[in-house]
């Protein structure tokens, strides 16, 4: 009988492991067409759904509150050590199930929906690879392996926005993004090591501190205030992307993050209502936004922010099991609407033309209560996006992009290369928006 260690590591590793196979096949020059990629990419997902549902009728039976896999050191230097070390418990189970399942309803999906697309191959390459990093936050047995996974699903994401490279706008909007990111998850470098510094001795200062960078480092992830400005620009990927990144899995990595962090929040109560604070304003101002979109997919979007910010104040205020069953409905509906947004869209004109162009107005209700002018103002602020983009671009983006064009510059006159080689440049607010 096969053990529930080498089960765990099983399903972890499958994606990883398709990815260096069709990847090393691709790079030898095999022809891989699109029907051996799909059949591929059914059986993976198909095996790591037996193995989460095997993962969890043992711990049920045995009533385990975790299952652990130890695979020895990564490295070891000095009195530091990187563990190679897979956990599954109550909240890593169901983020690890939601992943394996939804990918492999969207690699059925997206095996119609990419035929014939020039990207397909690299499509369901980045997508594998997006599964495992994912896999990898969500059962890593330290915050040194979640580390890792953390930076796969921030890599195949930007890689995914700027799919359609032979435009520049997703180029474009995919290097904001990244710089987000990068920006961001300096909160989760820093909170890593202070972790460390600490080891087993964390104060409440600590704690407090660890708390903070680890909701900068969620926040950035998940699209919260003052952060969400990103994610309108991620909707340039493949919608089958979309539905996996920002309706079901990578924008809710944040919240499973901020769940690790509880015993930390509990020493830092201040924290904690801060983290019910962000998640209720990016709330409140991605309703807004919402309701002012004039494109599904970016209405969707700012959806997904409004539940993911609703979710934040549920762990904050420490009802973990609510934020649980909240996350497991909002990524499968969220998944489910992003798919069919084509055909909502489709079958919404369809009504709107056998309605005679007259359908009834939805939000009516705000204006028993909202004067006229309020209601104007709140259009407004609405439409520019709460103006987080804006803000975004000059706290993060632009000082980002200004350093690294500083360094790129640098280097070129360490190696002795002209001074003017050509930057690439991103726009940030206030310029000319290409």
């Amino acid at each position: 009988m096969v053990s529930s260690e080498l089960i765990l590591g099983a399903v972890v590793a499958l994606p990883g492991l398709v990815f260096a196979l069709v990847t090393m096949l691709w790079l030898l020059g095999a022809p891989l067409k699109e029907r051996f990629v799909v059949i591929v990419t059914a059986i993976t997902y198909s095996v790591a759904v037996l193995g989460v549902l095997a993962l969890f009728v043992e711990m049920s039976s045995q009533g385990l509150q975790q299952i652990l896999a130890s695979f020895g050191n990564w490295f070891k230097l000095g009195a530091y050590e990187f563990p190679l070390i897979l956990k599954v418990d109550r909240v890593s189970l169901p983020f690890a199930a939601l992943t394996v399942i939804l990918t492999g309803l969207v690699g059925a999906f997206s095996a119609r929906y990419m035929h014939r697309e020039p990207g397909f191959l690299r499509f369901f390459l980045l997508l594998h690879l997006f599964a495992f990093g994912a896999l990898v936050i969500f059962t890593a047995g330290s915050f040194d392996l979640l580390i890792a996974g953390w930076e796969f699903v921030g890599l195949t994401s930007v890689l995914l926005i700027a799919f359609f490279h032979e435009r520049p706008d997703p180029v474009s909007n995919a290097l904001r993004v990244f710089a987000v990111y990068r920006g961001c998850d300096i909160g989760l470098l820093v909170g890593v090591v202070v972790l460390h510094h600490y080891h087993d001795h964390v104060t409440p200062g600590a704690a407090a501190l660890v708390s903070l960078l680890f909701l900068l480092a969620a926040s950035g992830k998940s699209a919260q205030f003052p952060f969400s400005g990103w994610l309108p620009r991620a909707m340039e990927g493949p919608t089958p992307s979309s539905a996996i990144f920002y309706g079901a899995i990578s924008v809710h990595a944040g919240a499973y993050l901020m769940l690790r962090t509880r015993p930390y929040l509990e020493m830092a109560p201040q924290v904690a209502v801060l983290v019910v604070a962000v998640g209720l304003v990016t709330a409140v101002l991605a309703t807004l936004v919402g309701r002012a979109c004039s494109d599904v997919k970016t209405s969707l979007a700012y959806a997904s922010v409004t539940q993911v910010g609703v979710i934040f104040a549920e762990i904050g205020m420490g009802w973990e099991t609510l934020a649980l069953v909240h996350i497991c409905g909002h990524a499968a509906v969220r998944t489910l609407q992003f798919l069919r947004a084509p055909s909502a869209l489709h079958e919404f004109h369809q009504l709107h033309a056998a309605a005679g162009g007259e359908l009834g107005q939805t939000g009516s209700h705000y204006e028993a209560f909202l004067p006229v002018a309020v209601r104007a103002r709140l259009y407004r602020f609405a439409l520019d996006r709460a103006h987080m983009d804006t803000l975004l671009d000059r706290i993060v983006v632009a000082p980002l992009v200004r350093v690294s064009t500083l360094l790129n510059r640098t280097e070129y006159r360490m190696e002795g290369k002209p001074s003017g080689a050509r930057v690439v440049r991103v726009p940030v607010a206030g310029e000319a928006d290409a």
